[in-house]
Order: structure tokens, then sequence, then C-alpha cells
């Protein structure tokens, strides 16, 4: 199929675009890499009036450290995730994201507005708590990743607003896990673990409609328990629903697995942390 009529906006600022949003009343679509929007479009699962290209918009890709943190520029495009270096955790989930052509056109930015419940970055961004700016017509805010998603391939974001980066902390020490058919395939499940200003954070996504913290594993590590039983108490807790991929409890187990390897990863819950 073909894409239904639309008109193209090259934005030149975020300003621009945020203003050319809010005149489509609605009707309006962010292009950036494209990788998720064009095929929905060729489907016509989505007919947007009109496509703001943000391609072009100065200063809006790039890695920056900053203090504990790192900042990243919404266009950063997935291949420059894998190579940077000032935080390994985005470097190691951003390895797993599709294929090596996909990853050099997809952008972070992209991604997190997506939401789809089985990409990577939304889930390394709740398991690390990055907070995720944007900007609208009405200016700038700060919005936590625990709070942007809300549902599947929903987010906070208002329809005349952009993501124009987000703030990761960089963990002391973290484990990524993901399980997958096949290479480059959604992932069934994923799950991340980062160490936060001393604090162990279990974050399991692929399985529920948002990225969810496994707060009983996170209980169970606190108190000195082992990774194997913290992958249990993570799979418990999770209310997955069955598909064509596998069945709730296929999920659930695979949950589980998946975060004891992240957590062997990160030399947590071993017994010698």
């Amino acid at each position: 199929m073909k894409c239904a009529p639309f008109e193209y906006v090259r934005a030149g600022s975020v300003a621009e675009a945020v203003t050319v949003l809010r005149d489509t009343d609605g009707e309006g679509k962010i292009l950036a890499g494209g990788q998720s929007l064009v095929p929905i479009l060729a489907l016509r699962m989505a007919r947007p009036a009109v496509l703001v290209d943000v391609n072009r918009i100065p200063d809006l890709d790039g890695v920056a450290r900053n203090d504990g943190s790192v900042r990243i520029g919404a266009l950063t495009r997935h291949s420059a995730l894998v190579a940077q270096t000032e935080h390994p955790l985005l470097a190691e989930a951003a390895r797993w994201i599709g294929h090596a052509a996909i990853r050099t056109r997809g952008t972070a930015g992209g991604s997190i507005a997506h939401a789809d419940p089985a990409a990577e970055l939304p889930a390394v961004a709740v398991g690390c708590g990055a907070t995720v700016h944007v900007a609208g017509p009405a200016g700038e805010r700060s919005v936590p990743a625990t709070e942007l998603f809300v549902g599947a391939l929903m987010t906070g974001l208002g329809e005349d607003e952009m993501i124009t980066g987000l703030d990761l902390p960089v963990p002391a020490r973290w484990g990524f896990a993901e399980f997958a058919r096949r290479h480059g395939d959604f992932a069934l499940v994923t799950a991340v673990v980062a160490e936060i200003e001393g604090e162990i954070r279990v974050t399991v996504g692929g399985a529920a409609p948002v990225p969810v913290r496994a707060s009983r594993a996170e209980a169970v590590l606190a108190a000195g328990g082992p990774a194997a039983e913290a992958g249990r108490a993570a799979a418990e807790d999770l209310r997955p629903t069955g598909d064509l991929h596998g069945s709730a409890d296929y999920r659930r187990a695979i949950a589980g697995e998946m975060v004891r390897r992240a957590l062997a990863q990160a030399g947590v819950g071993t017994g010698a942390n």
C-alpha cells in the first residue's frame, strides 16, 4: 500500500515545529528517523494531514556527559548510541535494536515517543530514572520517564509537543538481557538492571503495556537475596497477556530468566555484593 496524501513541512527550529503541530489541530506528526512512522503510514494505520520533518533542526543530536548523567539529543541515531562510551548500559541496549539499517536511521527521541512496549530505550529510560525534555507552544517541560509512558504506543505528550532530549543517569553497575525469536526481531522480554545512587533498580520491558519496575525483586535484593530468587519474584509480579508469540506463562518464565541474567551481568545477587 501507499501512504495517504499529506503536506510536508521541513522545520528549521523547535519553535517552528511545535507551531506547525499546533496549527494542524492534532492532524500533524513528527518525522525523524521514520522507522516506526513510515510503515504505519504505508499501511494507512495513521493518516496525518501534515508531516513535520525535524531532521534539519540544529543542536538536537549528540551525547554529552553532565556530572552523573548523560544528555541524549532527540535526533541522536541508534548507531551513535551503540558507539558512545559515556553510558555503557545504553550502548548495550541500543546494540539490540533491529538491524544495522534501522539503527542508522532510528532516533532516540523517536523510540521514546513511539512507546513500543517491546522497545529497548523506554525500558532503559525507566530503569535508569531518566528525565525526558519536551517542547510545545507553551514552552518547555521535563517529565520523568516513569510518568511519560501511559500505555502501549501511548505517552503523555500533547499533540503539539515534541521530545528534544533526555537526561539519563549513569549507573554504577548495570545489566541488560533480552529475549527475541531471532536477532533483530521485537523483544518478547527485556530486563534492565541499574544501580543508581546506591539503589538497585530492576525493570522489565515487553511483558506489559509499559516498562515496569519489579519492586518485589528489588526488595529481595535489598534484603541480600540471590539473583535466582529475585528473578522468580519479578516473574510472579508480572501480569502479561498471551499472544501469537507465546502464552502469558511463557512470557512470565522468560522474564524471570532475563532478570536473573541481567543481575548476573551486573554482579548483583551473587552473594559477593
